[in-house]
């Protein structure tokens, strides 16, 4: 049975995943910016009334994902704060310089997220490699990784979704993300054989999510 990760760049999102059947909610904040870190008391406020895992995003700003010391300081701050909440998970992603995968600052994260889950963000899609990438993720300790296979969208990115989810056979999951709609999860998920699809469900280019575009992800 696949599953739909709703990602809820606000609290009205967030109510509009839930009650429209997403198996888990990726909170955030900063549309504009691809998702931030959010706000600790909407956080609080949220996990009070949402019965289903919320996997919380760790990134300081928009932009690359590249951090210098007084970022990460605040990613790991960030975490710990947000840890005391009883969310279910994270979600971050840092490359080095070179746009490789930083093992060491995302073990650290991960580390400090234990024994919560972590889920690699779409800085994947910025990596230099896909199956070198891959496996330093699940070094590093992730349980699951959000791309659209290193392409612009999860159309675009098909055959690379496809070889990553043959690549991990079940080491990590593959969440396929970006530009993901009811329109295009049947083909994607006969396509990859993957298991976990994310979406903002977002349809009008607004800032909340459409309640029936959750639906409709769910049931196909």
């Amino acid at each position: 049975m696949s599953k739909i990760e709703i990602a809820c760049f606000n609290s009205e999102s967030a109510m509009i995943a839930f009650e429209n059947g997403a198996d888990r909610i990726e909170l955030c904040d900063g549309l504009s910016e691809g998702g931030t870190t959010p706000d600790f008391t909407i956080t609080q406020q949220l996990r009070k009334k949402i019965d289903i895992p919320v996997f919380v995003m760790i990134r300081p700003r928009g932009g690359d994902f590249t951090y210098s010391e007084s970022e990460f300081e605040q990613m790991k701050s960030d975490l710990v704060h947000l840890k005391t909440l009883q969310v279910d998970g994270f979600v971050f992603g840092i490359l080095d310089k070179n746009d490789g995968v930083n093992i060491e600052q995302n073990k650290t994260l991960v580390e400090l997220a234990a024994p919560l889950p972590c889920t690699f963000h779409r800085a994947f899609d910025r990596a230099r490699t896909l199956e070198d990438s891959l496996e330093k993720v699940i070094q590093c300790g992730f349980k699951t990784i959000l791309t659209s296979g290193q392409k612009p969208n999860v159309s675009e990115g098909k055959e690379n979704l496809k070889k990553l989810v043959e690549q991990s056979n079940g080491r990590i999951e593959i969440l396929v993300g970006g530009g993901l709609r009811s329109s295009n999860i049947d083909e994607l998920r006969g396509f990859t054989k993957a298991n976990y699809f994310h979406s903002s469900a977002i349809t009008d280019g607004g800032n909340y999510a459409n309640p029936a575009e959750v639906i409709a992800l769910k049931n196909k």
